[in-house]
């Protein structure tokens, strides 16, 4: 008892109990304080992989691999990024059909926003890839509609014509028509070069030029009623305006010209 005694006494007493008491309070708060939002968030992402995965081994795992990594049915999937796979199943083309044609085509999504997310967060954590653009990325607002119309011609006219009405493409492919396509899935094929299509990363197109090019496209889209340059001609660019002229302006001056013949003759007759 002494001994005890003579400790309680000692100068650093006071200092070990606080620091015992400090320990054993930080424990407790550790064991039962509820997670922390981060531990939250990595709760949530883990549960919607998992969620994604299962949906993967139902509906992709038979061609592209139970592992994404691909197979001689469907090409590899590690690396695309949650931005193609939102897009891929976000436009009904993917889960394909069984009997394809030169190209997947888009149709009827089988596929909820939710069970896209969960699909898209799985094949995102096979590797790194393009992510899902925010609402700020591809609306219009504050976009430069006149730069964008610029681009789209550069870039994209060739094969989607010049007001994104798609157009034919080498052994049966095409490029699709644009008109009342999603913002999103624009800016993602975009970033990912679905198909046929190369990819415009943002070191070739910056987040502005793709926010741009999709402001041109809803500009031309929302104004085929009131068209501007007049009779649009379907707006397939200067093959159809050239078949116009050809058919119907060259066609006029054959009509004037025989006209103008048959009167002359009729003419040196009388």
């Amino acid at each position: 008892m002494k001994k005890l005694s003579a400790r309680r006494r000692h100068p650093l007493a006071a200092v070990v109990v606080l620091l015992l008491a400090l320990a054993a309070t930080g424990g407790l708060y550790a064991a039962f304080a509820p997670a922390s939002k981060a531990q939250a968030d990595e709760s949530s992402q883990s549960l919607t992989i998992k969620e994604g995965k299962k949906l993967y081994e139902v509906g992709c795992a038979s061609c592209h691999g139970t592992g994404g990594q691909g197979s001689s049915d469907g090409p590899s999937l590690v690396g695309v990024g949650a931005a193609a796979v939102d897009f891929q199943v976000g436009t009904g083309r993917m889960p394909a059909a069984t009997s394809q044609g030169p190209q997947v085509v888009k149709k009827k999504n089988i596929y909820t926003q939710a069970e896209i997310d969960q699909l898209a967060a799985y094949i995102a954590s096979l590797g790194a890839g393009p992510a899902v653009p925010t609402k700020e990325q591809y609306g219009p607002d504050g976009a430069d509609i006149a730069k964008g119309g610029e681009l789209f011609r550069t870039n994209c006219a060739q094969c989607h014509n010049f007001t994104g009405k798609g157009g034919a493409l080498t052994k049966g492919k095409f490029a699709p028509t644009l008109e009342g396509v999603d913002p999103k899935h624009i800016y993602e094929a975009m970033q990912t070069g679905p198909q046929n299509m190369p990819s415009f990363p943002d070191t070739t197109l910056t987040e502005k030029n793709k926010k741009d090019i999709i402001a041109y496209l809803h500009a031309v889209d929302s104004d085929q009623t009131t068209n501007p340059g007049g009779m649009e001609l379907g707006g397939i660019g200067p093959v159809s305006e050239g078949l116009f002229a050809w058919i119907f302006g060259l066609g006029a001056l054959i009509v004037v010209a025989v006209w103008v013949a048959a009167r002359t003759a009729k003419a040196k007759k009388s």
